[in-house]
């Protein structure tokens, strides 16, 4: 790097300390909301501590795509995945937006990097990207299980959220059954502590 691009570079990572701020939809075991770098901080260790199932996943590659997969939330926030159904959208063309945004200070060749692996992380083509996709998915509704979320939270979304990503391997799927059954337990709590309000 040339000492030209240092002030460029924190420029951007001055900007992506946004992440730490940014609120997700789940909450934490605590009763705070989470926010996107705590979730991508656990899907990166998902990514560790699975990846050995994935022999043909380039493991430095899978990280790679995982950190940057919601670097443009630092821009314009997150959009939690029921909202994105209600608008009957995808969130997709604003968060590369946003990301381009994000990334001008960078150098040239950086900039294509995280530019890439994000368009890889979201055609979900590649078995890095597949696999990130599966992970994120899996994140949040652990997250949900596992938050001291508002008594209005909507468990019996994650059911569906992200079933096409979870299905294809024998340890997403086995991981989903289990995230499955206790997303299930928590909506039968919910609604049994909304009837009885």
């Amino acid at each position: 790097m040339l000492p030209s691009e240092l002030s460029g570079i924190l420029d951007f990572l001055r900007a992506t300390e946004a992440l730490k701020t940014a609120a997700r939809s789940g909450w934490t075991s605590a009763g705070q909301q989470e926010s996107v770098a705590e979730h991508t901080w656990r899907l990166c260790l998902m990514a560790l501590v699975f990846h050995s199932a994935f022999p043909n996943v380039d493991f430095a590659r899978l990280i790679r795509i995982c950190i940057i997969h919601d670097l443009g939330e630092a821009v314009s926030g997150d959009v939690p995945a029921p909202e994105q159904a209600r608008r009957g959208g995808s969130k997709a063309a604003d968060e590369r937006r946003d990301l381009v945004q994000l990334l001008e200070s960078l150098p040239v060749q950086l900039r294509d990097e995280i530019t890439s692996l994000w368009d890889e992380y979201e055609a979900a083509q590649s078995p890095e990207a597949k696999l990130a996709k599966a992970l994120d998915k899996l994140e949040t509704i652990l997250q949900h299980t596992q938050g001291r979320n508002p008594a209005e939270f909507d468990y019996r979304f994650n059911l569906t959220y992200g079933r096409e990503y979870t299905a294809d391997h024998p340890v997403l799927a086995a991981v989903r059954a289990l995230l499955d059954e206790e997303t299930e337990r928590r909506a039968r709590i919910a609604d049994r502590d909304t009837l009885g309000a």
